[in-house]
């Protein structure tokens, strides 16, 4: 029995490293694969994150106090430059209106029998001077009347959306208070902020009088229709964040974009001579990032590369490689710095041909 239990050990530690035997044989034939990067015209897309505004994006408040009698328009309703949109209840600037119109009658009379006394020699010439100045002063105060029964009705001072209102029918409304937006969306300006290397590249690559041209892809990844120009730069830096803040002017004809919306702001690079890399050929150690370069003795070592730009599952590299280089593209997990190793050669455009991007 005790020999029967041994033999079955036997069997079974046998099967064990027979099994064993075999993966760790098939591990060490598994071959690695490793290409070149590949150097060539391509377009790098970069992204900003953006804030859409208005071109013309005001407060409306009411310039007199009283409360609000009538309200013309509705809140999302498109108005025209003129249009009445309240009105402040005016009965007591028309009274005060009325009384000074009295009042400048009363020193026009005045003003007529007094010049005519004058003229006769029967009063002094300052007499007259002074009830000149009396006529002077209450047609002044007939045109500030006049200007206060004007406040009481709020026009739109330019086309454009009405927006949310802050106020109701009927409020008592006091000097100053804000009655509601009014945006102008005829064209927007995007804000972006782009680095400072990054401004660097564009002003120093693009002609002295041309503008830039931008893209814009809104909240739901779609792309707008029209193509937007950056008009305007900022004076200075963001010190905080290296940063200086673009604004692209965009056309709205059909009013799709409103004030107050996001998006990303996309602006195509043509790089010559571009060096690309897989990013799956890299790794990272300490936020850096590093590839195997495949030595002439079949020794991988490893390597720092400088990321320029980055393509969906590509990198645009600045230094640290060459288009002679032969760099590990797969098994990078597998190998360890100085290690020498077996390969498969794969033709850098048959790998980028299987990537995300095509790339002839």
């Amino acid at each position: 029995m005790n020999k029967l239990f041994i033999g079955l050990g036997l069997l079974t530690l046998t099967t064990l490293l027979s099994c064993g035997g075999h993966k760790a044989e098939g591990e060490t034939e598994q071959k690695l694969v490793v290409t070149k990067p590949l150097q060539k015209d391509t377009l790098v897309t970069k992204e900003y994150v953006s804030q859409i505004r208005a071109i013309q994006h005001i407060e409306l408040r009411a310039q007199e106090r009283g409360y609000l009698e009538k309200i013309f328009v509705d809140e999302g309703q498109f108005v025209h430059k003129g249009d009445v949109l309240f009105q402040i209840m005016p009965k007591l600037y028309e009274a005060d209106l009325k009384k000074a119109e009295a009042e400048l009658n009363f020193a026009r009379i005045e003003y007529i029998n007094t010049k005519r006394l004058a003229d006769s020699n029967v009063v002094a010439q300052n007499e007259l001077a002074m009830a000149k100045a009396k006529l002077d002063k209450a047609q002044a105060e007939l045109d500030l009347r006049k200007v206060h029964l004007d406040f009481t009705t709020i026009r739109a001072p330019f086309d454009g959306i009405i927006d949310r209102f802050h106020v109701r029918l009927g409020s008592l409304i006091e000097e100053g208070d804000l009655l509601t937006y009014l945006s102008d969306n005829d064209k927007m300006w995007v804000y972006f902020n782009v680095p400072e290397a990054e401004y660097l590249a564009y002003k120093s690559t693009m002609p002295e009088d041309s503008l830039l041209k931008v893209q814009l892809k809104m909240a739901n990844h779609e792309m707008f229709a029209y193509e937007g120009v950056v008009e305007t730069i900022e004076a200075d830096f963001d010190n905080e964040t290296g940063n200086i803040a673009f604004r692209a002017t965009f056309p709205n004809p059909k009013k799709l974009l409103r004030h107050g919306e996001t998006g990303n702001i996309q602006i195509v690079s043509n790089l010559e001579n571009a060096l690309l890399i897989p990013q799956k050929a890299t790794f990272e150690v300490l936020e850096k990032k590093y590839v195997f370069v495949v030595g002439k003795d079949n020794k991988v070592h490893q390597t720092e590369v400088k990321i320029a730009a980055e393509i969906p599952d590509i990198y645009v590299i600045s230094a640290g490689v060459t288009a002679k280089d032969r760099i590990l593209y797969e098994g990078i997990r597998n190998v360890r710095n100085g290690e020498k190793i077996e390969f498969n050669f794969e033709d850098p455009h048959v790998v980028f041909n299987k990537l995300r991007v095509y790339v002839e």
